[in-house]
């Protein structure tokens, strides 16, 4: 009975080291998904690719190529977005042209 009760506690201690890190990896799916689902409301079915993510610390980089359904329309929206993560939240998001043709404007300075 005793080894059961060292067994337990080493497996929550275990579980308490590596869940911060766990999180910060498990984490991304939800968020995005969050983000697909909020961005349009109105879809009947969705699913996204992450293209690629950056990290700094703890801010990341998601580049994220959604794919959608709207109820009415035949064809699906095509869409490719930059999203801004930090600690764990989202704190921004830009949309990227897919045509490779488009020009940008490029940053101005406030």
């Amino acid at each position: 009975m005793r080894y059961r009760w060292i067994l337990l506690g080493t497996l929550l201690l275990a579980s308490a080291w590596t869940s911060p890190t766990l999180a910060s990896t498990g984490d991304i799916g939800s968020i995005v998904e969050t983000f697909v689902v909020r961005q349009f409301p109105d879809a009947a079915s969705h699913y996204w690719v992450i293209n690629e993510t950056q990290w700094d610390g703890d801010e990341m980089i998601v580049d994220v190529h959604t794919i959608v359904k709207e109820r009415r329309d035949t064809e699906p929206t095509l869409s490719r977005f930059l999203l801004l993560i930090v600690a764990g939240e989202l704190k921004g998001s830009q949309n990227v042209p897919l045509d490779p043709a488009t020009d940008c404007q490029k940053e101005e300075d406030a």
